[in-house]
């Protein structure tokens, strides 16, 4: 009976996720579901509404360290965060793994997926985790007001209190929707925060 209820699961995510992995609707869809649900909250006290475990353990802050990862064992949704790492990129890592919970939770659950090689390029989890804390860290009218006040997007992402790299993320889905926005100086990938120093 597991292995049946475990299956059905599987063929829905494939339903979801398509070939090439979710659409970026579906993942906005998710961050305003999960913004109608819980309101507007801190990534920390996003977790905790959501009854997801968070810990904070030193990991290291050398480039390619463990940032993060997410675990589901038993139906408890764990996340540790290391603690070595900046304040803001620590809200940034939980919140990344937020999406996995949200996203992925039903795989974690079945496969026990954890997240040791963070942001990496290859895995689409890890982009479709990306956009939806891009999303849900950075409104679009915040970007927008942030980006009329700043003479560079680099400005910008340091007033937003996130890496540059995540606002390319936003600035993407902000163009899909249709928002007219120059060309960031940057394009970047899943696996950026993999390199990037604390």
């Amino acid at each position: 009976m597991a292995a049946l209820t475990a299956n059905r699961k599987q063929e829905r995510l494939k339903r979801k996720r398509g070939e090439n992995g979710m659409n970026s609707e579906y993942i906005s869809r998710e961050v305003e579901r999960v913004r109608e649900k819980y309101g507007e909250l801190s990534p920390e006290r996003l977790a905790a509404e959501m009854n997801v475990m968070v810990a904070y353990e030193p990991m290291g802050a050398f480039e390619g360290c463990c940032k993060g990862f997410f675990v589901c064992f038993c139906r408890v949704k764990h996340i540790t965060v290391n603690s070595d790492l900046s304040e803001e990129l620590q809200r940034v890592i939980l919140m990344h793994e937020l999406g996995h919970a949200v996203l992925h939770g039903g795989e974690a659950a079945s496969a026990a997926f954890h997240d040791f090689a963070m942001f990496d390029s290859v895995d689409t989890r890890e982009y479709e985790a990306n956009i939806f804390a891009a999303d849900y860290l950075l409104q679009d009218d915040e970007v927008l007001e942030a980006l009329n006040d700043e003479l560079s997007f680099f400005g910008a992402a340091a007033r937003l209190r996130v890496p540059p790299e995540l606002l390319d993320f936003k600035f993407r889905l902000m163009k899909r929707r249709g928002v007219q926005l120059r060309e960031p100086p940057m394009r970047s990938n899943g696996d950026f925060l993999k390199r990037y120093d604390a």
